[in-house]
């Protein structure tokens, strides 16, 4: 029998980032044990690199902004499919949430009057996004914790989760390893709530870090719970495309927020040209009135640069296609023009957005307040996620919840930018909340000892392979070059059937992948060990992105070039796990807006 440490919690956390720390403050509440665990170290968690803000409805800087808006432009940009119950949610409870941040010590700027200063992001048709600079995950973060470190909350830094543990289909646990010393760690839980974030590490450019594997859709999909709408992953328009060594890092939405335009080789503003019919009548059709808005103007409208993610993201493309892009393959975004408007310009910008001045002098040697930054699309966000109940978070395996980026429903076919802190918060919150009412109700059940044995033995498997049995590094990097040629912003019949023959292939050289050396500081034997989830998360990518014979929101098919046929409902794509243990997917009927909800978004314009 292999040795293990064993750890016995009420509610157990897998992820740090804002979701997880939300959770497990709330199951904290009250006598519960709560367990934490985070594959970095605490602080690390990608969270900190969400720069513009977090979404709510405060009205601090108009105050025709409510959740009622805000609820209409979720949905709107989320193209319907979004969970209306759940996009409700979000709008209605964001502003209390960012206040109790406030009250937990978290700083953000400040209008005149001293109330929270709010930001325009892309999709908003007001100033909603609570921000601190260009640094406003970092800041939720250190909140966070700094809150959570007096609740009692028991961490495990450094860990990483390979299975979750079951009996009779309820969720008793997780089985886990330390990935200093490679130690064996099983902890025993009456519910466990899932916040891993994303999956960005199954594509080649990616603004996400290492750690986003997709770890928490495998586990759960491995479980039996059902994964919704993996075909809408988010390629942010706005990464660092030069040089080769960053290529990929995000570059916020807020530098465009604050009076940045895109422009092609040939100096035209490109985003003029396309201007979606969804949003003609909310966005500016000059260059003068674009400016206004981002200068607080109420009476302007948006400039085209603040359309939707998914929308610019496939104009920079064709720009780069036919022929006017940047000289590295991008386009250009320019901020360092608004000196013809502001006379401290330059100041203005090193103030406003601090990070990327900092990152693009130090990382591209460009003073983005002199000239123009090279940027492109990059793997950023997936909308699709692990399915859950609306109000409670839970999956359909008792026992088990989700929150953050690695649980869907409110963001629909494209998440406008800065809902997703408020996602972390809003859901957060209700995740620990109804972890700790069903721990409170549900006795713990002991845990078998022969399963946890199988899974070890399948843990040190890559050590045991044949040492032809191929590197854990390679099959990683094909997998990445594949989803980036087959399954990114361009996709056809042609490529995503290629893709999961592809991702098959992968999967089969997987299974004897070898693995050199002991397991302390092993990263070797951790690239192996994520291998199965990058695989499977891909595989439900190309899968749900086969089935949805469409384009909408952040999936485009260039052989479905429209949206579905008149006729053809709206509907979600559902992947599970079935009998023989293969992934199949079927389609599901959006749940229907109320009376209500249809009021509120006709209302809203």
């Amino acid at each position: 029998m292999s040795s293990f440490e064993s750890f016995d919690y009420d509610v157990l956390i897998i992820g740090a980032g804002g979701a997880g720390l939300r959770a497990a403050i709330e199951a904290a509440n009250g006598d519960l044990k709560v367990g934490l665990i985070c594959k970095s170290l605490l602080g690390k968690a990608h969270t900190v690199m969400a720069e513009g803000g977090v979404a709510a409805a405060l009205a601090n800087v108009d105050e025709r902004d409510s959740w009622k808006a805000h609820f209409a432009d979720t949905m709107r940009g989320g193209q319907y499919l979004s969970n209306p119950r759940m996009a409700e949610l979000h709008a209605k409870e964001s502003p209390d949430r960012v206040r109790e941040l406030e009250a937990w010590g978290a700083l953000f700027d400040r209008t005149e009057e001293g109330s929270i200063l709010q930001r325009n992001f892309g999709g908003h048709q007001y100033p909603r996004l609570a921000h601190v600079g260009d640094r406003t995950g970092l800041e939720m973060i250190r909140a966070l914790q700094d809150h959570g470190i007096h609740q009692g909350i028991e961490v495990h830094m450094e860990n990483t989760v390979t299975s979750l543990l079951q009996t009779d289909d309820r969720i008793t646990g997780a089985f886990g390893y330390e990935r200093e010393k490679g130690r064996f760690k099983v902890f025993s839980a009456k519910a466990v709530v899932l916040a891993t974030g994303g999956v960005g590490k199954a594509y080649k450019i990616t603004s996400n870090s290492w750690e986003y594997t997709g770890d928490g859709h495998s586990l759960a999909y491995h479980a039996g719970a059902e994964l919704i709408d993996m075909e809408f992953v988010q390629f942010h328009p706005t990464g660092m495309v030069w040089p080769p060594s960053v290529r990929g890092i995000l570059v916020t939405e807020g530098v465009r927020g604050e009076g940045g335009i895109l422009k092609n080789s040939e100096g035209n503003r490109f985003m003029f040209d396309d201007i979606p019919d969804l949003y003609v009548n909310q966005t500016a059709d000059n260059p003068e009135e674009g400016w206004k808005y981002t200068q607080g103007d109420r009476e302007a409208r948006r400039p085209p640069e603040l359309l939707t993610r998914d929308h610019i993201a496939r104009c920079i493309v064709r720009e780069v296609q036919e022929g006017r892009g940047s000289p590295h393959g991008g386009v250009f975004l320019d901020i360092a023009w608004i000196k013809e408007k502001l006379p401290n310009a330059q100041e203005h910008i090193r103030r406003k957005l601090p990070s990327m001045y900092h990152q693009f002098k130090e990382l591209a040697d460009i003073d983005i307040t002199e000239e123009p930054m090279e940027v492109g699309p990059t793997t950023h966000y997936i909308m699709g996620g692990i399915r859950v109940d609306a109000d409670t978070q839970m999956t359909c395996v008792p026992g088990l919840f989700a929150a953050g980026e690695c649980a869907a429903g409110l963001h629909g076919a494209n998440r406008l930018g800065g809902n997703s802190l408020s996602d972390l918060l809003v859901f957060g919150k209700r995740a620990g909340e109804y972890a700790s009412k069903f721990a409170e109700e549900n006795a713990s059940i002991p845990l078998d000892e022969s399963t946890i044995n199988t899974i070890a033995q399948n843990v040190l498997k890559p050590f045991e392979n044949p040492e032809d049995g191929g590197n854990p590094y390679d099959i990683q990097a094909e997998l990445q070059d594949k989803m980036q040629e087959l399954v990114g912003i361009a996709r056809s019949q042609e490529s995503l059937t290629q893709a999961l023959d592809e991702i098959q292939q992968l999967r089969d050289k997987s299974l004897n992948v070898h693995t050199i050396g002991n397991r302390e500081y092993n990263s070797g034997w951790h690239t192996a060990l994520d291998l199965d989830c990058l695989l499977t998360i891909s595989e439900a990518i190309a899968l749900a992105a086969l089935e949805r014979r469409a384009s909408i929101g952040a999936h485009s098919r260039d052989d479905y070039p429209e949206k579905e046929e008149e006729g053809v409902g709206k509907y979600n794509t559902i992947v599970n796990k079935n009998s023989e243990g293969n992934m199949e997917i079927r389609r599901e009927s959006v749940t229907e807006l109320t009376d209500e909800q249809k009021q509120i978004i006709e209302e809203m314009g």
